[in-house]
């Protein structure tokens, strides 16, 4: 299907504004740079973007588009457990993150703003122009499509045996999403030097791994300490 001249200027501007978020961040960029890197008018932009924030939420619908590209694939891998599916969810995501800062910084803030959206005394902290856009509209109706898939590599799991029975695919999965979103923001902290405590990223990653699949395949058992019999005499 060809593509119309308003799609081609809808990409164009958000291209460009992608490039900027990503260089100089949303704080440092304007509606003016953007219309001018584009080589566009800034009244044209507004035509298509109704104000920055509506630009920032059409870019954080299609970083959302991107991650779940992530899920689609891994879902579609043949032969693949669903703990197979989770283990390379988490190895991708961390790649995701590693090499799409800006998207992956748009997602979570998102996520900050479902949850101020989600309690009503909280509400009216969000900027009304992110309120008014018809991008944040959508975003809520596609926030859990990532969600979906990833239930669907759990229930996957428990059927073919690599998963343990007794877990509940929903609460499962949310779970993991926030192990491992959770790993991605420490890396931070924990890359930075500290003699103190002994962990690096060199071998946390590979034990974060581990642990997420010794719990779903429930190889983890709590050891009972052995009582040894002794004699004050």
């Amino acid at each position: 299907m060809a593509v119309s001249a308003r799609e081609k200027k809808s990409k164009l501007i958000l291209d460009v504004a992608i490039k900027l978020f990503t260089s100089k961040g949303y704080a440092g960029t304007t509606m003016d740079e953007v219309a001018k890197t584009a080589g566009i008018s800034k009244g044209l932009t507004y035509f298509y973007f109704k104000n920055k924030e509506d630009l920032y939420m059409a870019v954080t619908k299609k970083a959302f588009d991107e991650l779940k590209s992530v899920f689609r694939d891994i879902i579609k891998m043949k032969g693949k457990s669903g703990l197979q599916m989770l283990t390379e969810l988490t190895h991708l995501y961390f790649e995701f993150a590693m090499k799409n800062r800006m998207y992956n910084d748009a997602i979570l803030n998102f996520m900050g703003i479902l949850q101020l959206y989600n309690n009503i005394l909280t509400r009216g902290q969000i900027h009304p122009l992110i309120l008014e856009s018809e991008h944040f509209q959508r975003l809520l109706e596609i926030h859990h499509d990532c969600g979906k898939l990833g239930i669907q590599m759990v229930s996957l799991g428990i059927k073919d045996g690599s998963i343990r029975p007794e877990l509940q695919p929903e609460v499962t999965f949310y779970t993991i999403w926030a192990m491992i979103i959770g790993y991605e923001r420490l890396t931070g902290p924990v890359g930075f030097e500290e003699k103190e405590i002994k962990i690096h990223l060199d071998n946390w990653r590979p034990g974060f791994v581990k642990l997420m699949q010794d719990m779903l395949k429930g190889t983890i058992q709590a050891q009972k300490p052995q009582i040894v019999q002794t004699s004050l005499f």
